[in-house]
Parts: structure tokens; sequence; C-alpha cells
């Protein structure tokens, strides 16, 4: 087995060093005994191995993830420069293949850490890498493993390939993305010189694949919502539970909760987010479209129908509004004792130029309740302007995105989620966002929940074109040629 997978053109020919490629021959064991097809490509082998170091946070450990990464940039020619943090398992992870310096370097950065699982609710074990039916199984397979996969692939490449490069490409795998403190934002004030970029490309839009599998639309993102927590506090008197009173501090929770489920913030659009939704009336079926266009440029009425109707998609729904989201509800310890106070946790998500203060004053006009306190837990994060889609990074990302799915249509967009571009955004430096391969809608609702997974084509398809971008920004004259 071990000769074959030597010879094969997809798993050797790439250059990966002998250590990993007898490390596939497991995984090619592993996978053929769980019914998958053999394994040959070789970004989907790297994401099957990823995903096996389970780098969950909490509690967020990344060494492991900067061990599988290290000996293959090195073999390579990167400068490898691992940064710890004050939890000696969380580490940022550094590859740097150097240019001849005439521009400013290009950084990819990818998060290496990822959030829990429910492992009951799995199909496959989420930390075995499993590869079947055509996909890679296991936490991160989307978010954002997948990427770190793709990102390292398409620089390896690079070297393997010898392309002239007349800008530094880093690669950045990050660490305390899902959890911080100790994430980008720590890294940048650390060490902002391993990080410094003309520009860079992190987590973020979407290729969404209609169902017979060709691509709809790639998006590439340009700004990110912003994250606020905020506490709902209720007090009460603490007694017997078999004298109930009206102040019960679990009522008033349920009462502001219940609000909260028939409450809908206003429409909101960002110029990007406009542009994404004008994409899809342009590649959605003439119904859809209609309602997009009606969305847009409709009467009041039928913005509110079509707002109704879109607003089925969650994805979609996130995209024109400001959002709220309970998350956590604590309160009581006994089953015979009424508390004296409980809680709940709102994880709410801005729009690009929301007023948060003014946003949790119309929660607490919403409620309107004097037993209910209304706080702001966690500031989101500064303001910062959406990365213009004139950048050169983005432009040769879209046309390379064209260039690999043709019937696709590329547009900016307003990131529903956080990420960890705001280190270099608050500092004057765009980032732009992908997550770099076609998937379906139900395998972007698989992310962050159970049997995430991500296809093998996809994979190797976003390689080849998160390659091409590299040459086409970081290579000279010479390596564009390739």
């Amino acid at each position: 087995m071990l000769r074959v997978l030597r010879s094969s053109p997809l798993a050797w020919a790439v250059g990966l060093p002998f250590a990993y490629a007898a490390w596939c021959t497991t995984a090619t064991v592993t996978a053929a005994t769980a019914g998958a097809q053999p394994l040959t490509d070789s970004t989907a082998l790297l994401l099957s191995r990823l995903i096996q170091a389970n780098s969950s946070n909490p509690p967020g450990h990344t060494q492991q993830i900067a061990d599988i990464l290290g000996p293959l940039f090195r073999a390579r020619g990167f400068q490898v420069d691992i940064v710890p943090t004050p939890d000696s398992a969380k580490v940022h992870f550094f590859a740097r293949l150097k240019g001849n310096g005439s521009k400013k370097p290009l950084l990819l950065a990818a998060h290496a850490d990822v959030v829990g699982v429910e492992r009951e609710k799995w199909s496959v074990d989420p930390f075995a890498g499993v590869i079947k039916d055509g996909a890679v199984y296991g936490r991160g397979a989307i978010d954002f493993k997948g990427g770190i996969a793709v990102f390292a692939r398409a620089a390896l490449l690079l070297a393997d390939r010898k392309v002239p490069l007349d800008r530094d490409v880093i690669f950045l795998a990050e660490a305390d993305e899902e959890g911080a403190p100790m994430n980008t934002s720590w890294l940048a004030r650390q060490h902002w010189d391993k990080m410094d970029a003309e520009f860079a490309l992190n987590e973020g839009g979407w290729i969404i694949k209609r169902e017979d599998g060709r691509v709809q639309y790639v998006s590439i993102s340009t700004s990110d919502k912003r994250v606020m927590n905020v506490v709902l506090t209720a007090k009460g008197t603490s007694t017997h539970a078999s004298m109930p009173l009206p102040d019960n501090a679990l009522v008033t929770i349920g009462r502001a909760l219940a609000k909260l489920g028939s409450y809908e913030t206003p429409l909101e659009f960002t110029p990007d987010s406009r542009r994404f939704f004008e994409t899809l009336a342009a590649t959605s079926d003439a119904a859809s479209g209609k309602l997009f266009t009606e969305l847009l440029h409709g009467t009041a009425a039928q913005v509110s129908a079509a707002d109704r109707a879109i607003s089925r998609d969650a994805l979609l729904h996130s995209l024109m509004r400001n959002t709220i989201a309970p998350v956590i509800v604590a309160g009581g310890f006994r089953s015979n004792v009424i508390p004296g106070s409980a809680e709940a946790t709102l994880n709410v998500r801005l729009i690009p130029g929301s007023d948060p203060e003014a946003f949790v004053q119309s929660l607490r006009t919403l409620f309107n309740d004097p037993l209910l306190t209304v706080t702001m837990a966690s500031a989101p994060a500064a303001a910062t302007a959406a990365s213009a889609d004139t950048s050169l990074l983005y432009r040769a990302l879209a046309a390379e995105a064209k260039a690999q799915w043709p019937e696709a249509q590329v547009t900016p967009y307003l990131f529903q989620a956080g990420t960890d571009a705001a280190a270099w955004r608050s500092r004057g430096i765009p980032v732009f966002g992908i997550y770099p391969y076609p998937i379906s809608n139900d395998e972007l609702r698989r992310m962050h929940g159970n049997d995430e997974r991500v296809s093998v084509e996809s994979l190797r398809q976003g390689t080849e074109m998160l390659y091409r971008t590299l040459v086409r920004v970081a290579g000279s004259t010479a390596g564009r040629s390739r």
C-alpha cells in the first residue's frame, strides 16, 4: 500500500514528505474499513489528519495542529515560527515563504480551534477524520480546518512549483478564535510584526451549490457583523415552592423570552449586503428572484411579504437585520425552592453601523418590565470600515472563482457571524473572507452542528482556485506564466 501511495501522482507528486505519506497509508486503511472510497486527494488527507487533532475550544489546544503543519512547511523551505500564549497549549502557528520583498506580504489566516460536539448525535466519530461517500467528516470540516487544509495546500504548492514571488506569503493558523482572549487581537498586540501585510484572506463568504451540484454564487465577505452579549437579570422573592408569588424570577425571564419570540428587528442593508441580494435576484429561479427583487425595490407591502418568505432561510434572515438569540438561561437550585434571581444571556449580532447602546435601550423598551434589568455583558469590538472590493486580492479571488465556476456570480458579502479579521481591519488592512470550497445549504447548516462534512471534490476545486489566486497576487511576472 505504501508503495502505491508513493507512486500516486495525487498523494506523492505534490511533494508530501515520506512520514506524511506513511500516515496516508493508515488513513486509507481506516477509511476503507469504514466503507469509504480510497483516499486520493492530498487536501482531503491533510484535513482528515487535522480533524483527528481535537482542538475543541474550550480548552482550545492548538499545539497539536502546529505539530502537524510544522514539518510540511519546513520541508518546503518556509520560515516557521510558533508563538506561545499564556496558555501553553494554545499557540499561533506562522509559516512564511519569502519573496523578493518588492511588495508587502499577503497573509492567509485560518483558525485552528473548533467548537465542541454532542458526540451522541453524530453518525461517525467527530474526531476520527472519516472519509466516506466522497466527503470528509468531522468537527471543523467546514469551520475552519477545511480552510486550514486548503490555505496550507495552496501555499505549499507555491514552493513545490517554485513560483517566483514579489511578496512574502504568510500562513497563519490562529488560536482561540472560537473563545478568546488569546486570539488575533492578543497576537496583534504582542507580535504585530509577524502578521503585518498588505491584505489578508480569512474565513467568511460562501461558495453555495445548487441542488444539481452547480455553484450558484461565490460570496466574498468584506465586513463582519459585530458580536455583543446582553444579559437579562430578574430579581424576585425566594421562598417555598408551595407558595408562588407574582415576582417569580423565572417567570419574569420567561415573559421576556416570549416577547423575543414574536419580535423582529427592522430590515437594514449595507451596500455590500444589498449587492449580495441583487446577485441572488439574478441567479435564483423566477419565483425566488421576484422575492429578492421585491425585498430591495418593492412597495412596503411587497417588502414585508418578501421578508417573511425569505426569512425562512436562517442565513438570509441574519443578513438583513440585527439578530438576537437566547443562548443561556440560568436560575434555580432545588425543585422545592423558588429562586430569588434568574438570568438569560442573549447573543446579538449587529449590522455594521448599528449603535450598541441604542440597541440595548430598544430591548429595555421592548420588555418594559420593572422586574427585569437589561445590561450589555460584553461590548462589541470597535467598528471597522468594510474592505474595498477594488483591492487586488478581492479582484484576483473574484476572477479565479469565476474561472473555477464559470456559471456562478461573484459578489461582496456581509458575513453574518464574527471572525478575527478586526485585528487587521482596525489597522486599515483589507481582509476578505471565504470558505474556499463549494457547499450545499444542508452542509452549511451542519457547521457547528452534527455530522459536519465537506466533499473531497470541493476541497480539490478550492485548492486549485486559491493556488491560482496566490500566484496572481504574490507571483512575479515569471511566476504568473506558470
